[in-house]
């Protein structure tokens, strides 16, 4: 089923910068509609505190000094399929990004973002929507599925152990076969980076119609969010079936 987000979504913060992680909790908390609930400064210290609170959303920084931030997401996503992670990154590495995502985060937000853009790209991911622009999604889904971004030791993205299932552990084919023509239409349309506008505009039916299409893909797929989504589509061919059109 698709997570009920409460009230006030309940955030953690993982950051080593204790000066930026205080003035990003400042900007959260004058949000009535968030809860920063925990902060850590390393991987090992925010996956303690996502097992004991279970958190709506976690701002995770890329780069840590012990368990950094990607290999945070990926133990989290495991313990907690359903909880959200947005990385934050000070600049753009598609090579840190493509396998953030393929490790199961949402999307990025970068550190040099104004308040404003860091605020509307959490309430967009809590929204169902997707913190990515059209262009970046598509880079880094096509990385995930050709494997073209290296992981440390040499190992590509293609070969790593989960790269034919989703945090939960199910095939992509099977969960697939579970949508509706629908919503397999619509998932399509989310792997093209199309937002909930987008997608009501290319179907000719409302955004809300839209929007409910996705939530139920995320649920019957088992994931968090619409990133997550169209990456288990990936994995599954959709993306190739939909370039050969």
């Amino acid at each position: 089923m698709v997570r009920e987000l409460p009230t006030r979504a309940r955030i953690v913060i993982a950051d080593d910068h204790p000066l930026f992680r205080f003035a990003l909790v400042a900007l959260l908390r004058e949000c009535p509609d968030f809860e920063v609930v925990g902060e850590a400064a390393d991987g090992h210290e925010a996956l303690k505190l996502c097992s004991r609170l279970n958190p709506d959303l976690v701002l995770m920084d890329v780069i840590m000094p012990g368990m950094g931030g990607i290999e945070a997401v990926r133990a989290i996503k495991q313990e907690l399929p359903r909880t959200i992670v947005l990385m934050m990154t000070a600049s753009v590495d598609p090579s840190h990004l493509a396998e953030a995502i393929k490790a199961g985060a949402a999307g990025y937000i970068l550190k040099s973002a104004c308040p404003e853009e860091i605020i509307g790209a959490v309430r967009a991911v809590l929204a169902g929507e997707s913190p990515l622009n059209q262009e970046v999604a598509m880079r880094l889904l096509v990385e995930v599925m050709e494997g073209e971004t290296p992981r440390a030791g040499g190992e590509s993205l293609a070969a790593a152990p989960s790269a034919s299932k989703t945090p939960s552990g199910d095939a992509p084919s099977c969960l697939l076969e579970s949508l509706t023509a629908r919503e397999k239409e619509v998932l399509g349309l989310v792997v093209r980076g199309q937002t909930n506008q987008q997608i009501s505009r290319n179907l000719l039916i409302s955004a809300s119609t839209a929007k409910h299409h996705v939530q139920h893909i995320i649920s019957k797929l088992r994931v968090s969010d619409r990133t997550q989504a169209a990456v288990v589509a990936v994995r599954a061919g959709v993306l190739t079936q939909e370039g050969e059109e």
